[in-house]
């Protein structure tokens, strides 16, 4: 691995910390935290985990959203149920529903193909790029800074993926202070090999999410597949499981309260430096309009997809998704307004321009970076309400698809290094493997319905917050009428070939004048707007590329002035592998109220009601009360299923394996509590818990209740 050490400043200032179980640390900046580390537990050489070529980092692997690790020789993966629903639902019909049902493959010959564009990227390279990225920027601004720093990421990308077996991206960190190259072998044959019933998977639903204490068995498992001569390939049946150079071995003996434990994964997006300014728009306007408007679009799936039919099986990882996000804004919202976040943030921008305008050469230096951002941020914020509305328009997969393939073809006229980023050679099995999807998530009577009550939000919006352009396509510039809405609606969708794949994947290969002659109504939508929405795309780019110069002066003064304070520095997530650490405990979430750290297979019983989502499978009920615990106590009286730890972990780090200090895969991270999903924001100590499901769990489920030995066999379970 080529990787060069951060600078300074957050060197220092990470080996200063040893306070609270607090970051998100990158695998090179653990050196620097060995003896706190050393310490807690861990027992494996430090150095190890450094390294990304070597166990156990490099049995580490993203999903491209959540995270998941080889756990046998043979290619076997093991992720959260939830990380594979949307191939479990791709694969799931109303005769074969595997979603409800679960499904094992009892050899490899029977894994089922992934949902298209499935991946398994293992990181194998981290350099850091930042002079080559900001090289030729000096003296540009606005728009001209964002395309050169563009132009040269891209030229990076292009480089490292000269060889088609790898997928290369440059990741920001510290708000642009610093940009890392990052080459990850990208894996694309990817299949499904297990997974629970939903009563195991998901039990407990959306009532018990970000709940404890929790009883979910959230596993699954993939399998990767490459060409015969061991390199990444296209699906085929002639394709071999992956050999990874190293995989976890699985403890059947799991872990006790107080155990150290080691998360490693790819968390998505934290936020913890954003400005004060930020906070107050996120917390009173973009999250509780964002939890009502969710709340609504799942409101009308579920309206218009009977329950048990074909068209609510398409949406519901949609729904799953959605839901998530509705509770996670619900909990972010009754934090922000219980907490004191808010003031502390304000006070810590207090006590900064404070200690900036303490030193004459520090007010020079930094004097203005407060300000400079704040209105940028403003600025940025301008036309929230018809952006966010907008927005939900083009969310329907009729409007979202034509407006891809149109600009596709805008962009296929281009050298491919001159193209928008997505839309360029690289990014095409992508976009065709979108297109493939929607054959099995899409419903025309529930897009239709989603369309239509957006449209008139939109149209409630006023005049000047509008697009003529959008107005005159839906007829809305005398006002919105719902019934000529819909007959309009009702014209265009079945005057559309959008709906067939076929036809979808035709279109992806026209010519730029071929789609802009089409009368499909929803291609003639994406080019009506299109030169509008460019017009908007650059003005925001203007705003961006003077943040990527703003941004980074502030938090080069954040990172000076944290380190004058020995206080910890680690970047925000920004779904790149990263280490956090704790151990395993329980905590206080209201006065008078202690949560344990363990729930049990006869806690799991007790929620029992044969309804979803608390429907066990009737034979893992009768195993438990028989007490049929096998070899999966690990000194306990009952099989664990889900345990805390307060590890520093946010969305992305689904799937994440939970090791112990020998590095054994003692559980998977797949929630928080309630109380720390503000920690995308806010880090506390007292109240920062992570929900894990215990190995021991795992592997009773796969041993006595879904007959799972084959797998079993092949994977190294530590007793």
């Amino acid at each position: 691995m080529r990787i060069k050490a951060l600078t300074a400043a957050v060197v220092l200032a990470a080996s200063n910390f040893a306070i609270a179980d607090e970051g998100m640390w990158q695998p090179h900046q653990l050196p620097e935290l060995e003896s706190v580390l050393k310490q807690k537990g861990l027992e494996i050489d430090v150095k190890s985990i450094s390294k990304l070529t070597e166990f156990p980092m490099n049995a580490v692997i993203s999903l491209g959203g959540c995270t998941a690790s080889f756990v046998s020789p043979k290619g076997l993966v093991v992720t959260n149920h939830h990380c594979a629903y949307g191939s479990i639902q791709y694969n799931s019909t109303t005769d074969n529903n595997i979603l409800e049902n679960g499904f094992l493959a009892k050899n490899p010959s029977e894994d089922l193909p992934a949902a298209p564009g499935s991946r398994v990227y293992v990181t194998e390279e981290v350099t850091d790029v930042t002079a080559q990225v900001n090289q030729g920027t000096d003296g540009l601004s606005g728009k001209a800074r964002y395309e050169a720093i563009d132009k040269n990421r891209k030229a990076l990308v292009a480089e490292c993926e000269a060889d088609g077996s790898y997928r290369c991206n440059v990741y920001t960190f510290h708000g642009g202070l610093e940009y890392y190259l990052i080459k990850s072998l990208e894996i694309k044959d990817v299949r499904l090999a297990y997974t629970p019933a939903m009563g195991v998977g998901k039990y407990g639903g959306d009532i018990d999410n970000w709940m404890w204490p929790r009883h979910t068995g959230d596993f699954a498992f993939y399998r990767a597949y490459v060409g015969k001569d061991g390199k990444p390939a296209e699906y085929s049946k002639d394709n071999v499981p992956f050999a990874s150079d190293s995989f976890l071995s699985v403890s059947a003996k799991g872990v006790q309260e107080g155990d150290f434990v080691m998360v490693t994964g790819y968390p998505g997006r934290t936020n913890r430096y954003r400005i004060a300014t930020e906070v107050d728009y996120v917390f009173n306007t973009a999250y509780p309009l964002a939890r009502k408007h969710n709340s609504k679009y799942v409101e009308l799936i579920e309206e218009n997809a009977p329950e048990g039919s074909q068209a609510r099986i398409a949406y519901e990882s949609t729904i799953a998704g959605y839901n998530n996000y509705i509770k996670n804004y619900g909990s972010m919202i009754e934090s922000f307004q219980k907490g004191s976040m808010y003031t502390r943030k304000q006070q810590f921008e207090k006590d900064l321009a404070a200690w900036i305008n303490a030193d004459s050469k520090r007010k020079a230096k930094y004097g203005s970076v407060l300000s400079d951002l704040s209105k940028l941020v403003a600025e940025s914020q301008a036309h929230n309400r018809r952006d966010r509305m907008l927005g939900y328009v083009h969310r329907s997969q009729m409007i979202s698809t034509a407006r891809m393939l149109y600009r596709l073809a805008v962009e296929k006229q281009k050298p491919d290094a001159e193209r928008e980023r997505g839309y360029q050679e690289r990014d095409l099995p992508k976009i065709k493997a979108r297109l493939n999807r929607m054959s099995r998530r899409y419903d025309e009577t529930v897009d239709k319905a989603i369309l239509l009550h957006f449209l008139e939000l939109y149209a409630a919006l006023p005049q000047s917050e509008r697009l003529v352009e959008v107005d005159k396509v839906f007829n809305l510039t005398n006002g919105f009428n719902k019934a000529k809405q819909k007959a309009l609606l009702d014209d265009m969708y079945a005057n559309s070939k959008l709906a067939d794949e076929k036809a979808r994947l035709w279109m992806a290969d026209l010519e730029f004048s071929q789609i802009n002659a089409s009368a499909d109504p929803f291609i003639q939508y994406a080019k009506a707007i299109f030169t509008v929405m460019k017009q908007i795309e650059d003005q925001d780019k203007e705003i961006a590329g003077k943040q990527q110069a703003a941004r980074p002066a502030l938090m080069e003064a954040i990172i000076a002035y944290n380190k004058s304070l020995n206080k910890p520095v680690y970047a925000d997530a920004n779904s790149t592998l990263r280490v956090t650490y704790g151990t395993v405990g329980g905590y206080s979430p209201q006065d008078g109220l202690v949560a344990t750290p363990f729930t049990s297979l006869e806690g799991l019983l007790a929620k029992n009601t044969g309804v979803e989502p608390f429907n066990s499978p009737e034979k893992q009920n009768e195993l438990i009360k028989q007490k049929l615990y096998g070899d999966y106590t690990g000194g306990m009286n009952t099989v664990p299923v889900n345990f805390l730890s307060n590890v520093d972990t946010t969305g992305g780090n689904s799937g994440s394996p939970t090791l112990n200090g020998k590095a054994e895969l003692v559980g998977l991270l797949f929630d928080g509590v309630y109380e720390s999903i503000i920690g995308d924001w806010d880090y506390d100590a007292n109240l920062n818990r992570s929900i894990h499901v215990d190995s021991r769990y795992m592997l009773w489920v796969m041993d006595k209740v879904d007959n799972a030995q084959n797998l079993l066999k092949e994977m190294k379970i530590v007793k």
